[in-house]
């Protein structure tokens, strides 16, 4: 197994800088090879290749490590239901990932490294399939919009109904949403911000950032209205509370990654009665602090709560001055808690180091990525 991961790894590092021609190269093929293909994708295939890619990318990252390849590749293959591929389409998926791989790399490439992605695709799609196949939820469920509140011009908090089975997710998770009315076939993920409950009930944090990414959440925020349908589809990822655990707990959100933050200490109140929570949320000015009263509700209800708001780029506020990453370190030490990071790249970043200067054990952390920023 080590040379197998070595294999796919080394490999990767000829093809990792020049992902626009790898994807292009692998579109172009995939829809040769079956022209009917092409009306599973959105008629605009800008930042497409770029997610799968990725999922390519993570599936090889964490192939020597059995149990969460399983995990992440069953719950993949559960979520790509919603694009309606079948065994026949990862087929032929699989010949245009090889003949893209060896167009991109080059003189590089070799039989080895062939071999590796061969067997390691064929390992990828059985589990997928196997997870696909073993979920009985629909592939992905209608929802209705039962409120939408702007937050500045490009904010919106919106909760929705689902109306199909039951749909359940665990505090922290995230959806993949689909706004046909606008953008057919374009799906997008986002953070669950509340926590389970019976109703069927999901709210959404929804910023909208620059360029094409952009083009679901400016739907969302900007062309949505109560009693909109909109698609979600099965809840993934595993920044989720342990249970188990007697460690207290840090939180730290900036901008819309305030969402499963927020899910965290929804769920945490419905049982916590022995562990501390400590929120840290952060954004440039207060405007943009547009969950902070939420919170301190939730504050005044439960005394093992407590929340530090922080501005990054606003002198009159009269609450902590600097990044978020910043002000958690003013804190510390965190050594001895479960930690969850949720915001933009970089905050996460600058909060990943703050906490490994901090000495914090990489098992105890877990985080959420919202844009590139």
């Amino acid at each position: 197994m080590h040379d197998f991961a070595r294999l796919l790894k080394e490999s990767w590092t000829l093809v990792e800088e020049d992902r626009e021609r790898l994807s292009g190269h692998f579109y172009a093929r995939l829809f040769l090879l079956d022209p009917e293909l092409r009306k599973l994708f959105p008629v605009e295939m800008t930042g497409q290749g770029d997610r799968i890619l990725d999922a390519i990318v993570t599936a090889t990252q964490v192939v020597d490590d059995p149990e969460s390849f399983e995990e992440y590749l069953r719950s993949l293959g559960r979520d790509h239901r919603k694009y309606h591929v079948d065994a026949s389409h990862y087929e032929t998926m699989g010949v245009a990932l090889l003949d893209a791989l060896r167009s991109t790399a080059g003189d590089g490439w070799n039989l080895e490294y062939d071999q590796a992605w061969r067997d390691a695709y064929a390992a990828i799609t059985d589990k997928m399939l196997a997870g696909a196949a073993a979920d009985g939820n629909p592939p992905y469920w209608h929802a209705e919009v039962l409120t939408h509140e702007r937050h500045g011009p490009d904010t919106a908090v919106l909760t929705v109904r689902a109306l199909q089975a039951p749909l359940t997710w665990k505090a922290g998770q995230y959806v993949s949403v689909e706004v046909p009315r606008h953008l057919p076939r374009v799906w997008r993920t986002y953070s669950v911000a509340n926590a389970p409950n019976d109703d069927n009930v999901l709210e959404f944090h929804v910023r909208t950032p620059a360029g094409a990414a952009g083009w679901v959440s400016g739907a969302l925020v900007r062309r949505t209205n109560p009693g909109d349908l909109i698609r979600v589809a099965a809840p993934m990822g595993s920044m989720t509370l342990d249970r188990d655990s007697t460690r207290d707990v840090l939180c730290v959100a900036g901008g819309v990654g305030l969402a499963p933050i927020k899910a965290l200490v929804e769920d945490l109140t419905a049982w916590n009665r022995t562990r501390w929570v400590h929120v840290f949320y952060g954004a440039r000015n207060r405007d943009e602090l547009y969950g902070l009263a939420g919170l301190e509700e939730l504050v005044a209800a439960h005394p093992w709560l407590s929340v530090t708001p922080a501005c990054s780029e606003d002198p009159d506020f009269d609450g902590e001055q600097g990044d978020v990453s910043e002000v958690v370190t003013r804190y510390g030490p965190w050594t001895s808690h479960d930690c969850y990071v949720s915001g933009s790249a970089s905050m996460v970043r600058a909060t990943l180091r703050a906490l490994a200067e901090d000495e914090v054990p990489p098992p105890h952390i877990r985080y959420d990525t919202f844009g590139a920023g």
